[in-house]
């Protein structure tokens, strides 16, 4: 029998998660140089809390009702007109600019996939796109030299896992600043695990004696202020997220923008896949526990990637 209903996420209105609901839609059918994909499994950012909270409007307004989301893997069920890069049955992974990923199906323009290599399981490729380029970018605001010392925070979360094995391949020393439930994990990384709260200056001091020379903020403006009384140079400064205080000091704020292509993306994947760097999973969600799904992720305690499984 022939599908022709799919789900998906919705918001009419900016709130809290309880906004979310999960609706019947028509298909998608893709136009000229998209593809249908049956959404096998797709993350969750901060950042799409973000907009759907009407934090990211003056940036990035809503138009209601809107979907969500960017990440996503899955099979190509359809092919628009003049499509020669994938046929039906290839499985895919990429990403949406429309915010459509969380559903069981989205049209996806072919410039915005690559083929999932077969070692990647359906969460990690799904949550793969936002996570690795950010990670990427942010790694190469700083360009580490072999032997630097970077540190980093939010250093076990979904952006952070990956910045903090990127900056180890680089031959980076790495301070991952984390809650120390996540100490283990940065140690097996190759990272020194500093704990986050009181006295945190003196322990990065004390943890790089020979001093800091670049700062990656994956959290907040608090750390592009101590970056600074630290003594690092505002160059040798990223964030990701506190782009006021970016601008206020003269650090960088690269993001995934910059960063989203499908020779990153291949990259990214291509080391994952070969088991250079790993993306820990932290949960998975079925599409109609969104709102649970985000719960997790706004506790800002969790050790990498939280994915939608439609």
């Amino acid at each position: 029998m022939t599908i022709t209903q799919a789900r998906a996420v919705r918001f009419d209105h900016y709130g809290d998660r309880d906004v979310l609901h999960v609706v019947d839609i028509e298909i998608p059918k893709p136009s000229g140089g998209e593809v249908l994909v049956q959404v096998r499994a797709a993350g969750i950012n901060p950042g799409e809390a973000a907009i759907r909270s009407g934090a990211m409007d003056a940036m990035s307004p809503s138009t209601f009702p809107s979907g969500q989301g960017s990440d996503l893997a899955g099979v190509v069920t359809a092919v628009g007109d003049a499509v020669t890069d994938f046929a039906v049955g290839d499985e895919v992974l990429g990403f949406s600019w429309t915010r459509s990923s969380h559903a069981t199906h989205a049209v996806v323009p072919v410039g915005q996939l690559i083929a999932k290599p077969a070692a990647l399981s359906w969460p990690v490729a799904g949550a793969l796109y936002v996570a690795a380029c950010t990670a990427w970018a942010a790694v190469n605001a700083i360009d580490p030299k072999p032997g630097e010392t970077v540190a980093v925070s939010a250093a076990a979360g979904g952006v952070g896992s990956l910045v903090v094995q990127l900056l180890r391949t680089r031959n980076a020393k790495v301070l991952g600043i984390a809650s120390p439930s996540n100490a283990d994990w940065l140690t097996a990384q190759g990272a020194t695990p500093v704990s986050y709260g009181s006295g945190l200056a003196d322990d990065l001091r004390a943890a790089a004696p020979d001093g800091i020379d670049a700062f990656i903020d994956l959290f907040g403006p608090e750390y592009v202020h101590l970056a600074v009384d630290l003594g690092i140079a505002p160059d040798r400064i990223e964030t990701i997220i506190a782009f006021e205080a970016a601008a206020e000091i003269g650090a960088k704020s690269d993001g995934s923008g910059g960063a989203s292509t499908r020779e990153v993306l291949t990259a990214m994947a291509t080391l994952l896949a070969d088991g250079t760097i790993e993306m820990p999973i932290a949960a998975t969600y079925p599409l109609e526990e969104v709102r649970d799904a985000y719960a997790e992720l706004e506790q800002r305690h969790t050790r990498g990637k939280i994915v939608l499984v439609p």
